[in-house]
């Protein structure tokens, strides 16, 4: 199938289906969120946070990124995740990503509105997707973190996306980044509100630990991107340990590797099953017969 923007893949969503965006930190974890997909014959967003695209290197993760997409046979989003950089962003637009999210709301919303224009116009030059942010998404995940949460307000979101003329809009509902220390009371009927006034896909960020009603519902009040980062993170860290724990004496490390795509793999299809996007690739004239596997 190939590499494809976000744009394409929400622009395909309705009130009963949303894709999967899953932060990737390595290699074990892009075959995983890949396989998954194949084998439920979903679309999938590879994600990769600011923190990651710094460490792997922009060129580096970006060329495994966009060679999985390329060879899968599902649709593929490369997309940059929470980039406080405009100049960053366009260089991993320029190294291939389909996709960049320009997070400057942690700025008043006229330098929001300016630097995120910016990168859409940059975006256009590439056939890339922008995402934007308006309103705060709290907690602690990657290199984020953000204390002073703030609620998206449905007007000030309309005029954004307006301005700016992003693809997707990444409000605050009550999620936060991280793993949750109370259950989440999620504003259901701003979201409401905001998808009625804004005419691009929403996008949700701190999706790891909702409850399955509550993905659900977001999905059916508009919600067609679902951030999911933390929950990879957990499985993958008790899939190396549980093995470790098992194979002391082992120093080959692929067991291990395998070991960790397939607990991921599990994961991503659970998310997949849940957010309804399962057998969706067909949209995209996807043919199962000729998955990888098959």
């Amino acid at each position: 199938m190939g590499l494809v923007t976000t744009k394409e893949l929400l622009s395909s969503c309705s009130r009963d289906w949303a894709v999967g965006a899953f932060n990737i930190n390595n290699l074990d974890d892009i075959q995983a969120v890949i396989n998954a997909g194949e084998e439920l014959q979903s679309p999938v967003i590879l994600q990769v946070s600011e923190g990651v695209a710094k460490h792997i290197g922009v060129e580096l993760v970006a060329a495994i990124c966009c060679t999985a997409g390329n060879i899968a046979s599902i649709p593929v989003a490369v997309h940059l995740d929470h980039c406080h950089s405009a100049s960053l962003a366009i260089q991993c637009m320029r190294h291939g990503f389909t996709s960049v999210m320009i997070d400057g709301s942690s700025l008043p919303f006229e330098e929001n509105v300016a630097l995120t224009k910016q990168v859409v116009e940059v975006a256009r030059l590439f056939g890339a997707s922008v995402e934007g942010e308006l309103g705060r998404v709290g907690g602690t995940e990657d290199d984020l973190v953000v204390d002073d949460a703030s609620l998206t307000v449905p007007e000030e979101a309309a005029r954004f996306v307006e301005l700016t003329g992003i693809d997707v809009l990444a409000p605050s509902i009550g999620t936060l980044h991280g793993t949750y220390k109370a259950k989440p009371h999620l504003d259901f009927e701003r979201l409401q509100t905001i998808s009625e006034r804004v005419p691009v896909p929403l996008a949700l960020h701190g999706g790891s630990g909702l409850t399955e009603e509550q993905f659900k519902e977001c999905i059916r009040h508009g919600i067609a991107k679902i951030n999911i980062g933390t929950d990879i993170k957990k499985v993958q860290i008790a899939a190396t340990r549980h093995y470790l724990e098992n194979n002391p004496n082992k120093a080959e490390p692929r067991p291990l590797s395998k070991t960790i795509q397939v607990a991921v793999s599990e994961t991503v299809k659970e998310k997949i099953r849940l957010f309804g996007s399962m057998d969706k690739a067909m949209i995209w004239g996807f043919d199962a017969s000729k998955a990888r596997g098959s």
